[in-house]
């Protein structure tokens, strides 16, 4: 699309989503952020005010449908009661549904484990409170009634909820614990990526991550860390940023010169994150709840490895 003299001034986002029908404003903000629409060639923002001329280019992704289809993908259930559930997420499985993963999510598995979760929490995203990355196993609650679920983010919101993950990393501490407090935000040269480094930002929002030494080994090393908020990304950002990347990121992580650790990173096949504890009032009856889960024999299996040498 050229920019024609009726176009001038407009902000960028208003301009794309007008020529798409059925296509939010919204979706057409978080699509340019992702460099799906750019200007003359170049990455620009959602409030650029076009000039004459410039030519607009959009790639505009097939929405996922209103209407998701039950699966039978089995699901580890590590508590189950007529309000909530709690799963251990393998890696691998995607956590909802998104233009780039239509089936095959745990939104889908839910669905088809769950009669009557759709609608709560969202169309796309029923039962659905907080989320884990495609590439990380573990703990994940899902709330089956509307009350559950507006008390489970009510605690999520203040941060009253316990979530502790284990952390195979690049490089070894000097010290045996430490606490990073840097907000985080979306990288103005990469949109797709995030960073808790200054001045490259946007729209940072508070972040807090505190971690404590399990193990060292030779070049890495194994921490538990404990999220005090939940930014997208936050635990991989924060360690990444202060120089101790999650083995095996394939966005925050570094490339890997030494044989026998790439064949570890290689035999893991994802990043070295698991969700182990989760701990909350239930929405409900108040009573406190609390689950630990080991992590899978995969990650095992490279911490085993790394014993040994």
């Amino acid at each position: 699309m050229k920019v024609s003299e009726a176009l001038v001034g407009a902000r960028l986002d208003q301009a794309v989503a007008s020529r798409f029908e059925g296509v939010s404003r919204a979706r057409v903000r978080r699509l340019i952020e992702e460099g799906a629409v750019t200007v003359s060639g170049s990455r620009s923002r959602p409030s650029h005010r076009l000039k004459l001329d410039e030519l607009i280019l959009a790639e505009i992704p097939a929405p996922v449908p209103d209407r998701l289809e039950p699966e039978p993908i089995p699901l580890d259930v590590v508590y189950e009661d007529p309000h909530l559930l709690v799963v251990n997420k393998p890696a691998g499985l995607v956590v909802h549904p998104a233009s780039s993963h239509r089936q095959g999510t745990l939104v889908h598995a839910l669905l088809h484990h769950c009669r009557d979760l759709s609608g709560i929490g969202g169309v796309l995203r029923p039962g659905i409170v907080h989320r884990l990355d495609k590439g990380t196993s573990g703990l994940i609650v899902v709330a089956k009634t509307d009350a559950a679920h507006q008390g489970l983010q009510a605690q999520f919101k203040e941060h009253s909820i316990d979530r502790e993950y284990l952390a195979l990393v690049r490089g070894v501490p000097t010290v045996d614990s430490g606490s990073i407090d840097a907000p985080i935000g979306r990288r103005r040269s990469d949109p797709k990526r995030f960073s808790a480094r200054r001045g490259r930002l946007r729209s940072p929002r508070e972040a807090r991550t505190h971690w404590q030494l399990e193990r060292r080994f030779r070049e890495l090393a194994l921490l538990r860390v404990r999220l005090e908020t939940g930014r997208t990304h936050q635990i991989r950002v924060h360690l990444a940023d202060h120089g101790y990347p999650v083995l095996g990121d394939p966005l925050y992580g570094k490339s890997i010169g030494d044989p026998g650790l790439r064949q570890v990173s290689t035999e893991l096949g994802r990043q070295a994150l698991h969700a182990a504890l989760l701990a909350f009032a239930h929405p409900i009856t108040g009573e406190p709840m609390r689950f630990e889960t080991v992590p899978p024999e995969s990650f095992q299996r490279a911490v085993e490895a790394l014993r040994a040498d």
